[in-house]
């Protein structure tokens, strides 16, 4: 006996979002809008509607959203759907055959052709006279009712009967409360609602051992305190911190990653491990967890979060080498394999090896996290997670959220798209990404139309230009107009992005040339900053870091991820792209070439941002302070240094329509 369901009296297939099929949730965070689209069709010619239903974290269904078809002739139907508050929802389409619909369409045809026009009139009556039994409201009701009474009223023209059948007032009512016949339901969809900085927020990285003083250069938790003011100035929301606990001295890592490091040496935070602790304990030379307590509350107090760098691996010296030898791999020479890159060594570091004790080190980890919540931490960034198992992902995140849902966690994983793609499915909240790499016109198209289209169901990416351990050729041969160009990109392609300290100075001297490392990388050293002389001798793009963050804030647009289209330009060196929120929409147009004054034509898909196509609007430029009105072709000069970009804030028309289209322009 077959146990596959029954297609359904009206069919609804292919309903998305469905994230493998609908057995984990889409995502979305509360008051973020997204659109649900299903196949939707019935034999014969009769017509059909269809609505999509939420069911919020209670059980209570909310008002079922109209569905439109999004071609004519296509069968595809979508409607866009916000959830107002965290936790797991659920939706549904819901489609019917619309018999009201079929007999306007005949009655159309038919009354003014004078076929069958009393018969026609008289089943519309009866039509409406069902319909009206169905609406709640007394003086819609009556409306509806007054249309029966008109069709019935054989004294009227049949052109005055059919005209008050369809009049405005009428179909408004008979849209909000429509007869629905052989109504049919697909399964319940899982939908996960999570908080707003799951999706959206400016990140910023720095190593707090580096905030130092003259008389003593590695930093403390307090002396790093001091650096928050100047972060929350420039906008951020989030500071990051690479590993805080002991560091190995087995192995330890000298500058530039030389294989015999001083006694001065301060070793990678990645190494992590030492007779003081493991995850669970802080540097000493940072200070105490009373003074890491100290630093979260500094930040809480101006409005910043603290992320944490997850590392789930060990320096030789950690406490779990010898308390847990089964947690990693020995080679047949008794000895523990460290990790490998290749042509990558971290001859400081051991892995873990999980399938021994799968189970072991769930719970040890969970512990950790949990350890470091109770000390304020609500946002860790993973190192590496695509090196250990999924499933042990899945089980971690699985019981963290399922106690604590606002825990966020940022899977750092560079590597083939079906493991992001898998991490991000099975609860990761935020992805890296490859933007680091995706440098010319036609590659940040096509990567960020993927990330911001069907993968947005549960993928978040985070753009970050650079990291500690990657510094791109473009950012080294590109100089500060590099920098800004990739800022703007990053700040304004994703709700989510991030900087690495430093980055507002524009460090870009490469280990050697065609490295991705830093020449004296903060990995394996303390790298003091004059930040003061940087401000006053202009060497800083801090202003820029600071006015992007600035209009993120003031835009909704640049709040959502789903909602970017790019526009076509006639010069591969400039990018122009949009995106809409309701009646907020923001252009940007980047200079991607570094070096050289860059000239385009900007076409504009002027239906993607609310316009009629022969439209002139006032766009002003977020950056500059300048306005200028632009149609549906347009000219831009860029001139990297003086202006590599413009960030528009398109004012549409008070009467603008509030959907606009998806798609490219």
């Amino acid at each position: 006996m077959s146990t596959t369901p029954e297609i359904g009296r009206i069919p609804v297939r292919d309903v998305r979002p469905a994230v493998e099929g609908g057995r984990r949730p889409a995502k979305a965070v509360a008051g973020e809008t997204f659109e649900v689209t299903a196949t939707v069709f019935r034999e014969g010619h009769d017509a059909v509607a269809a609505g999509v239903v939420l069911e919020d974290p209670a059980g209570r269904p909310r008002p079922w959203k109209p569905m439109r078809e999004l071609a004519p002739g296509t069968d595809r139907w979508g409607a866009e759907v916000t959830p107002d508050s965290p936790g797991r929802w659920t939706y549904r389409v819901e489609a019917w055959s619309d018999p009201l619909a079929t007999w306007r369409r005949h009655a159309r045809i038919k009354v003014p052709a004078g076929l069958d026009a009393g018969l026609v009139l008289e089943e519309g009556a009866e039509l409406y006279a069902w319909a009206a039994a169905g609406v709640p409201d007394r003086s819609a009701r009556a409306l509806v009712r007054a249309a029966a009474a008109a069709l019935r009223d054989d004294t009227l023209p049949v052109d005055a009967r059919l005209a008050a059948a369809l009049a405005p007032e009428v179909d408004a009512v008979l849209a909000r409360y429509p007869l629905r016949e052989l109504v049919t339901s697909c399964e319940p969809l899982p939908l996960l609602v999570e908080r707003e900085r799951a999706l959206y927020g400016s990140w910023y990285e720095f190593f707090p051992r580096s905030e130092g003083t003259p008389e003593r250069p590695h930093g403390t938790f307090r002396t790093a305190a001091r650096r928050l003011p100047a972060i929350a100035a420039m906008g951020f929301d989030v500071v990051y911190l690479p590993p805080i606990h002991p560091i190995g001295t087995t192995h330890r890592k000298g500058p530039n990653n030389t294989l015999s490091a001083g006694p001065g040496d301060v070793g990678v935070p990645w190494a992590i491990g030492s007779p003081e602790g493991g995850h669970d304990a802080v540097h000493p030379e940072l200070g105490t967890l009373e003074d890491f307590d100290h630093f979260v509350a500094e930040a809480r107090h101006l409005g910043l979060e603290v992320a944490l760098d997850f590392a789930l691996q060990c320096s030789p010296d950690h406490p779990w080498v010898d308390k847990h030898p089964e947690w990693f791999h020995h080679r047949i020479d008794g000895s523990i394999a460290y990790a490998e890159n290749p042509p990558k060594k971290y001859q400081d570091i051991y892995p873990i090896a999980f399938d021994a004790d799968m189970d072991g080190l769930v719970t040890e980890t969970v512990r950790v996290l949990r350890h470091w919540m109770d000390h304020g931490v609500r946002i860790f960034r993973v190192d590496n997670p695509h090196t250990k198992p999924v499933v042990f992902w899945e089980r971690v995140i699985g019981e963290i959220n399922g106690a604590d849902p606002d825990v966020i966690f940022l899977a750092e994983a560079f590597t083939r798209p079906a493991m992001m793609h898998t991490l991000a499915q099975i609860g990761f909240q935020q992805s890296y990404t490859y933007f680091t790499w995706r440098t010319t016109k036609e590659e940040l198209t096509e990567y960020l139309t993927e990330l911001s289209g069907e993968a947005a169901s549960y993928m978040r990416p985070n753009l970050f230009p650079s990291t500690p351990d990657i510094l791109h050729a473009y950012l080294q041969h590109g100089g500060r107009p590099a920098f800004e160009a990739r800022a703007v990109l990053a700040a304004t392609l994703s709700p989510a992005w991030g900087i690495y300290s430093g980055y507002e100075l524009c460090e870009n001297t490469p280990l050697r040339e065609g490295s991705e490392e830093y020449l004296d990388s903060e990995k394996y050293q303390l790298k003091p900053r004059d930040w003061e002389t940087a401000a006053r001798e202009g060497r800083t793009i801090a202003p820029l870091l600071t006015r992007l963050n600035t209009i993120r804030r003031a835009h909704p647009a640049l709040r959502r991820l789903r909602n970017l289209r790019f526009h076509h330009t006639d010069n591969d060196s400039v990018i122009a792209y949009s995106k809409r929120a309701g009646s907020d929409v923001v252009l940007v147009v980047v200079n991607l070439d570094p070096h050289h004054t860059q000239e385009a034509t900007i076409s504009l898909g002027m239906p993607h941002l609310g316009l009629d196509p022969h439209a002139s609007v006032p766009v002003h430029d977020e950056l500059t302070g300048e306005t200028y009105h632009w149609g549906s072709t347009n000219y831009v000069r860029l001139t990297p240094g003086r202006a590599p970009a413009h960030v528009f804030h398109v004012h549409l028309p008070s009467a603008a329509p509030k959907n606009g289209e998806p798609g490219t322009s």
